[in-house]
């Protein structure tokens, strides 16, 4: 992962973990991205995605294939593990 993760927050309460990232682009912007783990798909997907400000919607595709060379699925795992890995969450699949 080429981003560098400045602030995070895990609500670990319900059936959906929700984790909130804000992430230090690799070319200094920044990128906020919302998501949550949804166990019927065992997969990670975003909720909200913004890009220095400006909202993306749910959009994330176009930042892990360009700038990450990572599936959106495997970039959510990966920041999904080093946030889990800092609150000591272990993740029910």
């Amino acid at each position: 992962m080429l981003s560098k993760i400045k602030k995070v927050k895990l609500n670990s309460e319900g059936k959906k973990p929700n984790y909130k990232v804000l992430l230090e682009c690799p070319n200094g912007n920044e990128l906020f991205i919302h998501f949550d783990y949804t166990r019927e798909t065992k997969s990670f997907g975003p909720i909200t995605v913004n890009y220095n400000g400006e909202s993306q919607g749910t959009k994330l595709a176009w930042y892990t294939s360009k700038i990450e060379k990572l599936t959106v699925g495997n970039f959510l795992e990966s920041i999904a593990k080093k946030i889990n890995k800092k609150y000591g969450y272990e993740l029910q699949k």
